[in-house]
């Protein structure tokens, strides 16, 4: 059962690598078999339909591009200021940068899902708890600024990862002076999350 479960893993891995390489048209069994180097015929004994792959997609991606529980409690440990804002947002942007192949396949799942409103559906609604816990954590955690600071700081991230990841060097000088991608992220952190959480009425 647990070497099931090991393959079902290794099937999702495989579907990821082909959903950023390939994008959505090239994701079907048999180039998922052909990735996970399994016989002709493996992926269709796990997964029901396409759509049900891209569901299984969707909840691993969310698991594997997660940040290490370790570093966050680290990082925790550091004074509650923009700084610390900073500190998980280089975490972040660093993730994306060791695991392209990952927020690549996420990305394909947006657009994926742009087409297919029963995965728009599910998508969105993990995408949404992801930004909900992010506004909860960092407003339960102490840090400067609000649920504004929070989604305005998602969106910014956002698209800083997706410009960095599909169009390396495209943002290149775009800041006099300032590095791609790290200098922008500091740039991004700076101007949306005040210095100092506000005293509380």
């Amino acid at each position: 059962m647990a070497r099931n479960a090991e393959r079902r893993v290794a099937l999702v891995d495989a579907a990821v690598e082909v959903l950023a390489a390939e994008g959505a048209r090239g994701l079907t069994f048999r180039a998922v078999d052909a990735a996970a180097a399994v016989p002709t015929g493996t992926s269709s004994n796990y997964f029901s339909s396409r759509d049900d792959l891209l569901h299984q997609i969707d909840a691993w991606l969310h698991e594997r591009l997660a940040p290490d529980p370790a570093v966050v409690a680290e990082l925790l440990q550091r004074p509650r200021d923009r700084e610390l804002v900073a500190a998980f947002m280089h975490d972040l942007l660093g993730r994306a940068q060791r695991d392209r192949t990952g927020y690549l396949a996420m990305m394909e799942m947006r657009l994926e899902a742009g087409r297919r409103p029963e995965l728009r559906a599910s998508l969105m609604k993990s995408l949404r708890g992801d930004l909900d816990f992010g506004i909860s954590f960092h407003t339960e955690s102490g840090l400067p600024g609000g649920a504004e600071t929070v989604t305005v700081l998602y969106l910014a991230t956002l698209g800083l990862i997706l410009e960095h990841l599909t169009m390396p060097g495209m943002l290149d000088g775009a800041v006099p002076g300032v590095s791609v991608p790290e200098g922008l992220m500091d740039r991004i952190v700076r101007t949306i999350v005040p210095q100092e959480q506000p005293p509380a009425p």
